[in-house]
């Protein structure tokens, strides 16, 4: 269970987020939608704790991960796929899913599971993640992120410039991780490749909460969208 009460975030004295609340039960995915510069990443950031928070709480099953250093957020099972994947170019395929395992002790089991989502993945076990294709190193991010065994997953941008065949192989993987009791939490432009997945939809705009509403909604009133982005 993630949720976050009344959490307000600055950039320097620039307040971005405010008074953002939401929640995300285990095995549910729900959507955060907004336009360019709404807020999205930054909600993300600050539940790993990557920008402080100036006031409010991030709760993770109980654990309030607000209070903890960012290096302890993903401890807690917090697994996190940013916008831009930020792997580790130089290593492997193989040494990144290990800095994945090591941060909750994974053994054989979770990466055989792992790669069991992404069998593409052991095909290029040594190959440097720079070297992947863009499809193939968002897989790898994935992929690193579920070696933590998280219960609840971030995931900002998932499907952003990837060819029809990766979107739906990485669609297929969240809805899994749903089915095993995730919460998964979802930034994406993309607002066809949301519906298809989404249980809820929770609009931001201007750093503030909209309406939260069930993705059955959207899809039968496509005008909710077009109200709050636009598009």
């Amino acid at each position: 269970m993630l949720e976050l009460d009344g959490i307000n975030v600055a950039y320097g004295k620039a307040q971005v987020l405010r008074d953002v609340s939401l929640s995300v039960a285990p095995g549910e995915i729900l959507c955060l939608l907004g336009r360019n510069g709404a807020g999205k990443t930054t909600t993300m950031k600050a539940i790993m704790g990557l920008l402080p928070l100036m006031s409010g709480r991030v709760v993770v099953n109980g654990t309030a991960v607000s209070d903890l250093p960012a290096h302890k957020v993903p401890a807690v099972g917090v697994g996190y796929v940013p916008q831009g994947r930020r792997l580790f170019g130089e290593l492997t395929v193989a040494q990144n899913l290990e800095i994945g395992l090591r941060v909750r002790r994974g053994g054989p089991e979770v990466l055989d599971g792992v790669l069991a989502l992404f069998p593409r993945l052991a095909e290029r076990w040594s190959q440097r993640a720079q070297t992947l294709s863009g499809g193939e190193q968002q897989m790898l991010a994935t992929a690193r992120a579920l070696c933590l065994q998280p219960s609840v997953l971030l995931l900002d941008e998932p499907t952003e410039g990837l060819q029809p065949s990766m979107i739906e192989a990485i669609r297929q993987v969240i809805t899994v991780m749903r089915d095993r009791g995730v919460a998964v939490l979802l930034v994406e432009q993309r607002v066809d490749a949301v519906l298809s997945v989404a249980d809820r939809v929770a609009f931001i705009e201007n750093g503030r909460n909209l309406e939260t509403l069930p993705a059955e909604a959207l899809r039968a009133d496509h005008a909710i969208v077009e109200r709050h982005l636009g598009v």
